[in-house]
């Protein structure tokens, strides 16, 4: 890899949920330049096939080499399940990949709970992707999974904290598969924006963790590791979507927490 530190980080998601990532890795590692890629003409990958996923990762990836970004985020749950470890070996050498998956997963078991329950899209829970590896990593875990289909595009509609979302979660978190958990694991980039109302519904009896702190805490190590840590930002960052509506713009401002400028760059043609 010929990377220098200057060169910036490439963060994608099905849409604009990965933004709750890439603010994270802005504020931890405000040097740092951003280019984000919400695949917009797409979303959500919950309910597509893996073959699909892997193909929309696949092509992104390609479009933020092409940007010189030293290191890809993967960050989407179902891209990081499905589509990791084919573009770890199809861009072998041409890029550090970071996946939000992984890091969540070794958070679980250094944390040293018993009765985990992950909430997630359909995709992410039809591939036991946590199940499997936190089972891998400590086989005593316990680990519960339901799929939570309507809360991304519940969010991403801006309906939460409010009685609709609510209702919804609660319907949610009163699952049977959800009974006697100590942590629940919010295995959708989405999620953090709830993660008052679920804390509120457990009322701080069951912890609550997303992949936001833990990712940036491995983008930092390993760009550390590399000698790639960028010591002055030396452009702006960039936004860019596969399909552009003046909505993903506003609801965008809520997932980054500020007003940010989106682009739209069609790459499928």
């Amino acid at each position: 890899m010929n990377f220098k530190p200057e060169h910036p980080i490439g963060i994608f998601d099905s849409g604009i949920g990965g933004l709750t990532v890439a603010n994270a890795i802005h504020r931890f590692l405000p040097e740092e330049r951003l280019i984000y890629f919400g695949d917009t003409a797409h979303l959500p990958y919950g309910d597509k096939s893996a073959d699909a996923i892997r193909y929309y990762s696949l092509r992104i990836s390609k479009f933020l080499l092409e940007q010189n970004c030293k290191m890809i985020v993967i960050a989407c749950n179902s891209a990081s399940s499905a589509a990791y470890d084919m573009l770890l070996d199809f861009f072998e050498g041409k890029a550090l990949f970071v996946n939000v998956v992984d890091p969540l997963v070794n958070a679980v078991i250094s944390q040293g709970y018993q009765n985990v329950g992950v909430i997630a899209t359909k995709a992410t829970i039809n591939s036991s992707i946590y199940r499997n590896k936190i089972k891998a990593g400590n086989q005593k875990i316990k680990v519960n999974q339901l799929a939570t289909p309507l809360l991304a595009p519940m969010i991403e509609e801006g309906f939460y904290n409010g009685t609709i979302s609510k209702s919804i979660i609660e319907t949610y978190l009163a699952h049977d598969e959800l009974h006697g958990i100590d942590a629940l694991l919010l295995a959708c980039t989405h999620y953090p924006l709830i993660r008052k109302e679920i804390d509120d519904y457990y009322g701080g009896r069951v912890a609550i963790l997303d992949s936001t702190d833990v990712v940036r805490d491995e983008v930092k190590r390993i760009l550390s590791e590399e000698k790639l840590l960028c010591p002055a930002r030396i452009s702006e960052d960039r936004f860019f979507v596969s399909d552009f509506t003046s909505s993903f713009e506003e609801t965008a401002k809520n997932f980054y927490g500020q007003d940010i400028h989106l682009e739209a760059k069609h790459i499928w043609s």
